[in-house]
């Protein structure tokens, strides 16, 4: 069966990992991660355009954030200088400068650049791919379902769906989209950060690094504005709750490892967690107390005869769709293998196309309260299924490392 990660991977050249780093400087990378750099320009309508920045003086009250010398000299060792970075060294895709490592994660804010045409210009490349993409049948499979048409949700979306987002991040192909959820935080009660999300959409996998400028937007679009609409919307329009930049992400080792652009690699694997900031600082409020809600995530990956319904949601990009427009798909799973040797998958009916890769797939759980228990992952050339992991001990580690690392804070 023909399968596709359902966003934007990285895909082709470019896709080249970097060295492993030292411990020195891999806690300077840590430290510059939620350091900001306030935008003084952006070119409004130009993807390509560098948003110049600038970070000065120590926070002064006007929220900018001098860097210390000696972490600007080792991040300078670790190949990554600030000062060019802010002025668009971060669309440098050379091998040595895209970092690859679990611990290297870096994501440095750039007020302004996610501004609504940019947003709204973030693409899914998805290619279809022959129908041996993934492996043949292994372990257990059950019939194909059929197809469920994905259903249109009403605005506001905030109403309805108040945990549901698209993430935007840049990547060697250009400016990508997914779908995301926000998920509550056991070290931060009430106050969570954390955004759920597919591997894929953080990081290109065996053949490529983290992607950069990681931003997750609640409630996109909410009221479900027109094409005529969008053309002249507002920041506050398309981000009702504002832009929020990832600090800290992190995915699995087996994503790492053998994630691929194409077909089932990894896929059982492929889930992210990403803890985010407020662009401009906010009022304090969490990313949880803005939405009003986020939801538990279910690790006891509960077997396919115990689940009733899976309810799928996402901004699904690639033809026929937009990626403008929040969809839900919900239908009874069924199991699918792609390699004996790893977990299966869940699968539904679903005519979800490309950007809808990292939406919660939402069940019921045993306390008859909602929870997310998988994201979308994969799904077919003709777009008649969707499959997203079984979530365990592995995906709990991801989760409690990207908790744990804030907790307290």
């Amino acid at each position: 069966m023909g399968s596709e990660p359902l966003s934007s991977r990285a895909r082709g050249e470019g896709g080249k990992s970097a060295g492993r780093r030292t411990p020195s400087v891999l806690a300077a990378i840590a430290l510059a991660s939620v350091l900001a750099l306030t935008a003084t320009g952006c070119g409004s309508g130009d993807p390509d355009a560098n948003a110049q920045a600038s970070a000065s003086a120590t926070s002064e009250g006007d929220g900018k954030i001098t860097i210390p010398d000696d972490i600007r000299d080792r991040l300078k060792e670790h190949g990554i200088d600030v000062d060019r970075w802010k002025d668009g060294a971060w669309k440098d895709w050379d091998r040595d400068d895209w970092l690859r490592e679990a611990q290297d994660y870096i994501n440095p804010v750039i007020e302004g650049l996610w501004d609504p045409e940019r947003m709204r210009e973030a693409e899914d490349p998805d290619r279809g791919v022959q129908e041996s993409g993934l492996s043949d049948d292994q372990g257990v499979t059950d019939p194909e379902p059929a197809p469920v048409d994905a259903k249109a949700v009403s605005p506001t979306y905030h109403d309805r769906v108040p945990e549901a987002g698209k993430v935007f991040f840049d990547s060697p192909e250009g400016t990508m989209v997914c779908s995301a959820t926000v998920v509550a935080d056991p070290a931060a009660p009430g106050r969570s950060n954390l955004v759920w999300t597919a591997g894929h959409c953080v990081h290109a996998g065996r053949s490529g690094g983290w992607y950069r400028n990681l931003a997750f937007v609640p409630s996109y679009n909410d009221q479900a504005l027109g094409a005529e609409e969008l053309a002249g919307a507002t920041e506050e329009e398309l981000a009702p709750y504002g832009v929020w930049w990832a600090d800290w992400a992190g995915t699995s080792d087996q994503w790492i490892a053998q994630g691929g652009p194409t077909g089932g690699d990894g896929a059982p694997y492929d889930f992210a967690v990403i803890h985010v900031t407020p662009e401009e600082g906010g009022t304090g409020k969490s990313l949880e107390e803005t939405v009003g809600s986020a939801l538990p995530v279910d690790f006891a990956a509960p077997a396919v005869r115990q689940v009733e319904s899976i309810t799928a949601s996402g901004y699904p990009a690639a033809a026929p769709f937009d990626g403008e427009t929040l969809y839900q798909c919900q239908d009874r799973p069924g199991r699918l293998s792609v390699d004996v040797s790893d977990p299966t998958m869940y699968r539904i009916g679903c005519t979800m196309t490309g950007g809808s890769s990292g939406g919660g797939w939402v069940a019921t759980g045993a306390d008859g309260r909602p929870a997310l228990v998988s994201n979308t992952s994969i799904g077919p050339v003709n777009a008649g299924w969707l499959a997203g992991p079984r979530l365990g001990e592995v995906a709990e580690g991801v989760y409690d490392a990207v908790s744990g690392k804030f907790a307290g804070q």
